[in-house]
């Protein structure tokens, strides 16, 4: 009879006991469920509002950081009156992917032009004399963008890179407006480590060469003007 009392009193506190790690696990379960839906409320809010957002050194890399996560493209054409150029652009420089991918969408290459032309070397654009762009640029920010060396991205036959400045730059930052494509067949070595090599050219090699042919000034301006549009290929 004591053996059976002793016996119900252990069954009703592994009952309560029991009892308790079911309410535990619920209350736990819930409150999972609580955070996991206020992570996808808080993701599913931009982080930055695309119209008002103005780029600066302070925030561009944490900016461009989400944004690449948001925009994952990586193939643009470079359309011309001479016929079209299409470029893939590397995941291995993610800044300067998600920079480039930005300013498509924002159609701020639209309004400029390859303005500089050096036949043996390469073809630089991104920009123009139009106010337009001075504009847009004035509205998109005034930043710089780290560099992003990688030692499996060389300045080879089309390789698309990064302008920048020279001159009190130690850091090697890139321009985030200017590119250039390498129009030399035997690549552009001495510029690697110096320039963000961020792309290559996968069809239209013989378009650039073109526009490598066409007549400049002593400044390497094109005489005539060489408008170009960036587009998303899908």
């Amino acid at each position: 009879m004591k053996f059976h009392k002793a016996f119900i009193f252990f069954s009703f506190f592994a009952f309560v006991s029991c009892k308790n790690k079911i309410k535990d696990t619920t209350e736990k379960n819930r409150e999972q469920k609580n955070n996991t839906v206020q992570s996808i409320n808080n993701t599913s809010k931009p982080k930055y509002d695309l119209e008002t957002i103005v780029l600066t050194d302070e925030n561009v890399v944490d900016f461009l950081t989400w944004y690449g996560l948001q925009n994952p493209e990586n193939k643009v054409l470079i359309s011309t009156e001479y016929g079209n150029i299409e470029v893939e652009l590397s995941d291995k420089t993610p800044l300067h992917r998600a920079n480039f991918i930005y300013l498509v969408k924002k159609k701020y290459f639209n309004t400029t032009y390859f303005h500089r032309v050096v036949k043996n070397f390469i073809i630089q654009g991104g920009s123009s004399d139009e106010s337009i762009t001075k504009k847009d640029r004035k509205s998109i920010g005034k930043y710089l963008i780290p560099s992003e060396f990688n030692k499996t991205l060389k300045h080879h036959y089309g390789a698309l890179a990064a302008a920048r400045l020279w001159e009190d730059n130690p850091h090697k930052l890139s321009n985030p407006f200017e590119f250039y494509l390498v129009q030399n067949k035997n690549g552009a070595h001495h510029l690697d480590n110096e320039h963000t090599v961020f792309g290559k050219i996968t069809k239209g090699f013989e378009v650039m060469n073109i526009i490598a042919s066409q007549e400049t000034d002593k400044k390497e301006f094109p005489l005539l003007n060489i408008k170009i549009k960036i587009s998303i290929v899908n």
